[in-house]
């Protein structure tokens, strides 16, 4: 690793305060003036530099998921939201919350519950560090933990879409189908946040699936590409279903599209595959 530049402009600050408590005459004093504010500027100057950088990192973050992405199960919700808003309180919570974001964003799931765990010791309650904190805990896959945390945001926000989806994600996860189709319909019916609607369709496509429920299923995912026709996923999902219903021509086409769909997804690529699979005369996997 590179030296830290942080040690010099210590050093710097020292001298100048230095200077200060020492200063005479007016030139001496506006000759400071100057110092200080070039001391700021290069100061300014560094903080904006890394900034830019901390967001190309993001980027990296976001390549990286898309070459890592594994497509052996459903994915969890895509992690979205606007960046907490850090104001001066005198506990420091809202710095930890939005670490928190900032660590879930980049993937560091372990650490953003850190973070999150932190904010909550200093303001206990605060809905927005409970609710990311379930968003972290169900990323590290930490599912009984995730779903209290949840279960405490809905006590206090029962129309939070986003949170009961991930409820139904979870209970989908841990095979509790019935909570499942409980959280993910009123999720439905409340259609108060286009992403929260539409993984709850694909969602309750999952869960007929595993039930073996298949014409269930085939309507939930064609009622997902339809509010979302960018959901690959849901193209690989259709697809099985209209197989295990009896529809080979209506499964291959359906993974046809959605290779054609984004070939460069991975759940495009599954698809392909899965294409090539059954044209070669094999079943398609079951789960």
């Amino acid at each position: 690793m590179t030296e830290s530049p942080v040690p010099a402009l210590r050093a710097q600050y020292e001298a100048i305060a230095r200077k200060l408590d020492a200063a005479g005459g007016g030139a001496e004093r506006e000759a400071l003036k100057r110092e200080i504010i070039n001391y700021f500027k290069q100061v300014d100057g560094l903080i904006t530099e890394l900034s830019d950088l901390k967001e190309q990192i993001r980027a990296l973050v976001d390549r990286y998921k898309q070459v890592a992405a594994s497509t052996a199960e459903a994915s969890a919700p895509e992690f979205t939201g606007a960046r907490p808003a850090v104001h001066a309180d005198h506990i420091g919570a809202s710095t930890f919350i939005e670490k928190g974001w900032s660590l879930i964003s980049l993937g560091d799931h372990a650490g953003a519950i850190q973070a999150l765990q932190k904010a909550l010791s200093l303001s206990p309650g605060e809905t927005q560090a409970e609710s990311l904190l379930g968003w972290a805990q169900m990323l590290h896959e930490d599912y009984d933990d995730a779903l209290q945390t949840f279960q405490k945001v809905l006590m206090k926000e029962p129309a939070n879409s986003l949170a009961r989806i991930n409820v139904g994600y979870i209970c989908l996860k841990k095979r509790i189908f019935g909570e499942a189709i409980e959280h993910l319909s009123k999720a439905i019916r409340l259609d108060n946040d286009k992403k929260a609607t539409l993984y709850a369709h694909f969602y309750l496509g999952l869960v007929y699936l595993q039930r073996e429920m298949y014409e269930d299923a085939q309507n939930f995912f064609e009622k997902t590409l339809k509010l979302g026709p960018n959901l690959i996923e849901a193209y690989y999902e259709l697809g099985r279903a209209y197989w295990f219903l009896g529809d080979r021509e209506g499964a291959q086409r359906t993974w046809d599209n959605g290779f054609k769909g984004n070939k460069f997804n991975p759940w495009g690529k599954k698809c392909k595959d899965t294409l090539d699979l059954v044209l070669q005369g094999q079943e398609p996997p079951r789960t």
